[in-house]
């Protein structure tokens, strides 16, 4: 078994260069579309811990978590473009922010229901899968930390938040040709559809810059000055008993920093790259994640899963009253949903589908929800976490 931090970090940075590498090149893409590379950066560090390659107890791995979490979230949150988004319309942000409502109902709810078989203690994970499906990938881990969720805890959810966003985006997608039907039996008013072509045609989209070697460590630089300002401020802050800690204001700071410089001409750093440094950041976070859980502790995974459709039910059911309410087109309600569940890789795709040329509608709700996903996800883990008792 390796011990030294060095070959530890060696070996996870290996595996994920590895991942993207092979999952970036054309002829093996095909082999990523169910279990996305994200999948395998986290599972492949856990199958090293658990064939004993590599120390799961290992001291390294808090330190990467404090630092390189809150500077990955200060550069993917570089990007937001506040302005665009806002000028989607109320309709499209009330059809997000109904799907988001849906997931912070359906999460406490069904983790009530299905309590005693998972039992008490998985509140934190149900916490944590409410991140993702409010936000992405990020926000996921950045609730995770911030409420404390145990690896044995967390690795099943992983599954869940594998499986359960694909299934849906498949049916979203089957259900496209129901568009004419629904919006003439729900009277939706499709002149919104007109208004965001035009707003479409409107976002500019910048040329992007190749990464430099020296670009990407100036970027890197910014990013963890970042997360130490963040981590200062987080032990500064006031502590609240199993509802914020240190490391809980340390991602909101994070986050709220990166919001702010996304006002500013640092922004522009997105142009050079700061996102792509951003996600192998997270990557690297979620490598070191998977390398501490204790595959043997994975249980009830199959339920987990049931629980997880359950939940989409719940978020439907909202997104359709919703809908109805404001007579909303079915592909805002169909887009808003895969902002929330799915995130920025898919919520394009089904836009896409639902309305060729409108692609940037579902980035920029699915990026607001990036936005969102964090504080939203920390407020459902602490209704979860009443509920567990």
């Amino acid at each position: 078994m390796i011990h030294n931090p060095i070959f530890i970090v060696g070996i996870l940075i290996c595996i994920e260069v590895g991942v993207l590498n092979v999952s970036s090149q054309l002829r093996f893409k095909k082999y990523f579309s169910f279990l996305p590379p994200v999948f395998w950066i986290y599972f492949l560090p856990m199958l090293c811990s658990a064939f004993g390659l590599i120390d799961s107890r290992a001291e390294i791995y808090q330190p990467i978590m404090n630092l390189f979490l809150p500077a990955s979230l200060v550069l993917l949150l570089l990007s937001s473009d506040i302005k665009a988004i806002i000028k989607l319309g109320k309709p499209a942000l009330i059809m997000m922010m109904a799907g988001s409502v849906g997931i912070m109902i359906g999460i406490p709810v069904v983790f009530y229901l299905l309590k005693p078989w998972v039992g008490s203690a998985m509140w934190s994970g149900f916490g944590a899968l409410s991140g993702s499906w409010m936000g992405g990938s990020a926000n996921m881990i950045a609730v995770k930390e911030a409420i404390g969720t145990p690896e044995q805890v967390f690795a099943p959810m992983v599954v869940v938040d594998t499986i359960v966003p694909y299934v849906w985006m498949g049916f979203l997608v089957a259900a496209s040709g129901l568009q004419t039907q629904f919006d003439k039996f729900n009277r939706s008013n499709c002149h919104i559809l007109n208004e965001l072509s035009v707003h479409a045609m409107t976002i500019k989209t910048d040329a992007r810059m190749q990464l430099s070697l020296r670009m990407t460590f100036l970027i890197f630089v910014l990013a963890v000055i970042c997360a130490l300002i963040a981590r200062f401020c987080g032990l500064q802050l006031p502590v609240i008993k199993d509802v914020l800690s240190p490391y809980a204001w340390t991602i909101i700071v994070a986050s709220l920093m990166g919001l702010c410089l996304s006002l500013t001409p640092v922004r522009n750093l997105e142009n050079r790259g700061a996102s792509k440094v951003g996600y192998f950041l997270l990557y690297f976070v979620l490598t070191t994640i998977g390398a501490k859980t204790n595959i043997v502790n994975i249980s009830s995974t199959v339920l987990l899963v049931g629980a997880g459709f359950l939940i989409v039910l719940f978020h439907a059911a909202v997104v359709l009253l919703t809908a109805r309410i404001i007579r909303a087109p079915m592909f805002l309600a169909a887009v808003a949903s895969q902002a929330n569940i799915g995130g920025v890789a898919s919520a394009p795709i089904v836009a896409e589908v639902y309305q060729p040329g409108l692609a940037s509608v579902g980035l920029l709700l699915a990026i607001w929800g990036n936005i969102v996903g964090t504080y939203c996800g920390i407020i459902t883990a602490q209704f979860c976490r009443f509920l567990a008792g």
